[in-house]
């Protein structure tokens, strides 16, 4: 299929839709992910992206996937790319087989270390921010279109939230054309978060990241290593739920559907779903909004 630059989608008018997908660890996992896919295609989604993995662990993995998803499903497709464990030239290399695979949507991050390296180093010949990435991208022969990652309640490392806002300026300066942003529970902290993008002259659409809570462990552990705080309301309702894993998951497609509903009444340009891999969860949220 001819792939489609995801910020022109942007210039449609209608929301933009998306799922996010990780390179499984075993070829089981691939063809679970791969039914996982098929069902979610069913919605029509606008584009689907693919993690680069911790410490770039899956790289590879992450190459041929999305070269198979928008091949083999016939979906638009967009691969992350993090600054970590690659020189400048392991980087042109991975723009190089993205582009003869036909991918034309490329997300830049930093990128989270190691888990035996607390804080953030480069390699030698890498890059130290996204920012930086996305410089070098633009600067090479690639054309790719690149968005950029954004936090509403501030990334993890950030020293304040102004500090994480003039890095997303800087970020947006260097070409991203569109924000995907963490995932979040409390639509009043992406609100805010956009109304201070604005007052920083970020004039991109910010797509809000939406994960519904399917788990009384996995999720919450999720948002705690996000920096994503869990409503007092939400989490009592988890709890109350708690040893009945169907009335958990209602509790989270529910919270998750209010969520989108609002945003998309607000404004927001579209919605990103975090799917852990799982589509049960989205595609009845995406029933809920719709009816489909």
């Amino acid at each position: 299929m001819l792939a489609m630059k995801i910020g022109d989608l942007f210039r449609r008018g209608e929301p933009v839709f998306s799922f996010e997908f990780s390179p499984p660890k075993t070829d089981k996992g691939f063809e679970s992910l791969f039914r996982t896919i098929a069902e979610l295609k069913r919605l029509d989604p606008s584009f689907v992206s693919v993690t680069w993995g911790a410490g770039g662990s899956t790289r590879r993995k992450t190459v041929e996937l999305v070269s198979r998803i928008q091949r083999e499903a016939g979906l638009t497709a967009m691969a992350h790319l993090t600054c970590v464990g690659s020189t400048r030239e392991e980087i042109a290399g991975i723009l190089d087989r993205l582009r003869e695979e036909g991918i034309v949507n490329v997300l830049p991050l930093r990128g989270d270390p190691p888990k035996d390296q607390p804080d953030f180093r480069p390699v030698p010949g890498g890059f130290r921010f996204a920012n930086e990435l996305i410089e070098f991208i633009h600067a090479g022969p690639w054309d790719f279109c690149t968005p950029a990652a954004c936090y509403p309640e501030t990334h993890t490392d950030a020293a304040s939230p102004e500090a994480d806002l003039k890095s997303l300026v800087r970020k947006v300066r260097a070409g991203a054309q569109f924000l995907i942003t963490q995932l979040f529970f409390d639509n009043a902290d992406y609100l805010a978060f956009v109304e201070r993008a604005r007052g920083a002259d970020i004039g991109v659409p910010i797509v809000p990241g939406i994960m519904p809570i399917t788990s009384t462990v996995n999720v919450p552990r999720i948002a705690k290593m996000c920096g994503s705080r869990v409503p007092a309301e939400l989490q009592g309702a988890v709890d109350a739920a708690a040893g009945d894993a169907a009335r958990v998951d209602a509790v989270g497609v529910e919270w998750a559907t209010l969520q989108c509903r609002e945003l998309l009444e607000r404004g927001a340009p579209g919605i990103h779903f975090y799917t852990l891999n799982r589509s049960p969860a989205t595609r009845r949220i995406y029933q809920n909004l719709f009816g489909a």
